[in-house]
């Protein structure tokens, strides 16, 4: 174990404390005490998304855990959000958009499962990163939607404000034709690699059989040794 597992272990371990806050009553909602403290916990658990790569990448510690863990705790943090917000603001994130996210994310682990198992990696996309840094926004909005829809910015000195509302349906909308995109992305790049390992397993057995035939045909007759 080193430092960049242990941070990816921290996102995990901020799932379960995410779904308590949501769903339990210690926080006052009342004021804002839950929306604030769940959407400040589900903004540094993705930070650590990005600084657990870092330090691996900066200290040499890309590591075969690491390489599993962080797409798998980046998939349990964004299914675990969408699956909470369907009871605890179910205007804004209804249970068909959490299904159709989940199985997005279903449909992308299970091409990667294939491709490693024909032996290539299918590596993120710019889109697939992109669609991350859209959930996250479409998440946090989503919760602070619940207590408000217009946050006034006056107390810090601003003379606007936020229409959280909006904001959240634009972002859940944005997110979601982003992540078929990503998906229909990913698929795009995993068939043709497919379709390009058939081809050379198709070509393969011809090749064979020729090479064969040459071994076996008969030697030319030195005349100068008859």
């Amino acid at each position: 174990m080193n430092l960049p597992n242990y941070i990816t272990l921290s996102r995990i371990a901020s799932i379960p404390v995410l779904i308590w806050i949501l769903s339990g009553s210690f926080f006052n909602s009342q004021n804002g005490e839950k929306e604030l403290a769940a959407a400040a916990l589900f903004l540094l658990a993705s930070i650590t998304d990005g600084v657990d790569g870092y330090l691996a990448r900066k200290r040499g510690q890309i590591t075969a855990m690491g390489t599993l863990l962080d797409p798998l705790a980046d998939k349990l943090m964004v299914t675990a959000a969408y699956v909470t917000l369907v009871q605890f603001n179910p205007r804004i994130v209804p249970a068909w958009v959490a299904v159709v996210i989940i199985g997005r994310e279903f449909l992308v682990s299970g091409l990667r499962s294939i491709a490693a198992s024909e032996g290539f990696t299918i590596e993120a996309s710019d889109l697939g990163k992109f669609k991350m840094n859209v959930q996250i926004v479409s998440v946090i909005a989503a919760i602070l939607e619940h207590r408000w829809q217009w946050w006034s910015l006056r107390a810090l000195g601003l003379p606007f404000g936020l229409p959280i509302h909006s904001i959240a349906v634009w972002a859940i909308w944005f997110m979601l034709v982003v992540s078929l995109a990503s998906a229909v992305d990913y698929f795009v790049g995993f068939w043709m690699k497919i379709h390009r390992r058939v081809e050379r397993r198709q070509r393969r057995p011809f090749i064979l059989r020729r090479r064969k035939r040459d071994a076996v045909a008969p030697a030319p007759v030195d005349a100068s040794r008859s």
